[in-house]
């Protein structure tokens, strides 16, 4: 299981929510309290952000390294602002190679995602038809082996398909037809998703048969005003308290969580 932060809010330097919290993506990459698989999250890491006021597609920075061990994330994070970012640390399935190709965030044009979770047995059983769904185009940019850039390509394809869909209908039926694949082939998938264009995010906290990973919210007050998603809370007391705000939230199991330009945030069932 891999660990991921999702950011929509005022602009801020990336290293507040990144690095200083005391639970930061850095101390999950190494000392994790909630992974149910795996140990630490040692496999590769990435960013996505978005430069406020801006057209431009967003920006990444991978590296197949661990997070602790690359000389550069700490200066890109104090140097960095953005309103709108993704980051991730990567605990990679057995199997799978340790390569940049396969380091999140996956991008198509204006969107950004990071997916923590499985597909068992994915080379031998939905592989095969969810690539069968993929425009030609879309089939020959997928360059690494994982199941996760396999299914952000099959969200990408359907908004693609369906323009005039949302976020939130488009990651809907993708995951609707994941489930009836992983039905149909009796494996089991898991399915965090973090999705964002720059201005809204769309969140899944899902899984078919077994309970999904853990995933949290906050409404973030101080120092910024925003909403934080992340695997486990960066900086929790017993009570769940921030110093960011209020208190993390846990997402529901098999929902979506929204949250619009105006950083309003809605819960819906799958």
């Amino acid at each position: 299981m891999c660990r991921l932060l999702g950011y929509l809010g005022e602009p801020v330097s990336l290293d507040t929510f990144l690095i200083a919290p005391r639970h930061s993506l850095v101390a999950q990459s190494y000392q994790p309290k909630e992974m149910t698989a795996g140990l630490i999250n040692a496999d590769g890491f990435g960013m996505g952000w978005y430069k406020p006021a801006s057209q431009h597609p967003p920006y990444r920075y991978r590296n197949s390294l661990p997070i602790w061990n690359d000389p550069n994330f700490e200066e890109l994070c104090r140097y960095i602002s953005s309103g709108s970012f993704l980051a991730y640390i990567r605990s990679a399935t057995l199997g799978q190679s340790l390569q940049l190709s396969n380091c999140q965030p996956f991008g198509d044009r204006q969107l950004l995602g990071i997916h923590n979770g499985f597909i068992d047995r994915f080379r031998q059983t939905l592989y095969r038809p969810m690539r069968d769904c993929l425009s030609d185009e879309r089939y020959q940019s997928i360059e690494g082996t994982t199941d996760s850039e396999h299914i952000l390509a099959l969200i990408y394809e359907t908004l693609t398909q369906n323009p005039t869909q949302t976020l939130a209908q488009a990651l809907t039926q993708s995951l609707h037809q994941i489930q009836a694949w992983a039905k149909s082939y009796e494996v089991r998938v898991s399915l965090n998703i973090v999705l964002s264009d720059g201005e809204s995010m769309t969140v899944s906290r899902y899984a078919y048969p077994d309970p999904p990973p853990s995933l949290y919210w906050l409404e973030v007050t101080h120092p910024v005003k925003g909403v934080l998603v992340a695997s486990e809370p960066l900086d929790a007391d017993a009570e769940m308290r921030s110093q960011f705000g209020e208190r993390w939230q846990s997402i529901p199991a098999n929902c979506l969580l929204t949250i619009n330009p105006r950083r309003e945030v809605a819960t819906h069932a799958l």
